[in-house]
């Protein structure tokens, strides 16, 4: 059984936030994050975990967010993929320990009330040979997003959604469904220097 996974998670990157104003490229990373990362889903067969990085090197702009929006509004999710990848720097990357990492193209960081920050991720996702080949339904699910919630000591936890699909019901209303039966959790999230 497929769920909907809550709207929260893509809907912030819709809305206007002033924490990015420009693209802010940096020689060293901006933002490091560290999380233990806990795969229970139906999706794997089999319970999974261990430990991911997320490097942001520049936060994602209001043009950049307002691109995304106008491309899911106007043409639906394939137009959204196709925006998203046509974004030139990508906000940063992700891996697991023992691989090289894969691109993060939009990344945003809002403020929360209690002092701490809120960072919500999106990008395609890779898509193996194999699976390309076999065309199974899981390329219906394009896109891979994180939402993690940061306190004022900048720890925190997360949801990693690695197989996502993203649509727009007619009041414009941004509705994301999990291919998964439950996202990845990310745990002892922290920042690192």
């Amino acid at each position: 059984m497929r769920q909907k996974a809550p709207i929260f998670i893509l809907a912030i990157c819709f809305v206007t936030s002033g924490a990015a104003m420009g693209p802010v490229l940096a020689a060293k990373p901006i933002e490091r994050l560290t999380a233990f990362a806990v795969d229970m889903s139906n999706a794997a067969g089999r319970t999974r975990a261990g430990s991911i990085d997320i490097v942001i090197d520049r936060w994602s702009t209001d043009v950049e967010r307002d691109q995304l929006r106008a491309a899911l509004r106007e043409g639906g999710p394939d137009s959204l993929l196709r925006a998203l990848q046509k974004i030139k720097d990508p906000a940063g990357y992700i891996r697991s320990a023992g691989s090289i990492g894969y691109p993060l193209r939009f990344a945003r960081e809002i403020p929360t009330s209690d002092g701490g920050r809120r960072i919500i991720i999106a990008t395609d996702r890779p898509v193996s040979f194999l699976e390309a080949s076999n065309q199974p339904r899981t390329l219906d699910y394009p896109f891979m997003l994180i939402d993690v919630r940061l306190n004022a000591k900048g720890e925190g936890q997360g949801k990693l959604l690695p197989l996502a699909k993203i649509t727009a019901n007619e009041d414009h209303v941004v509705e994301i469904e999990n291919y998964a039966s439950e996202p990845v959790r990310l745990t002892e999230v922290k920042e690192t220097k």
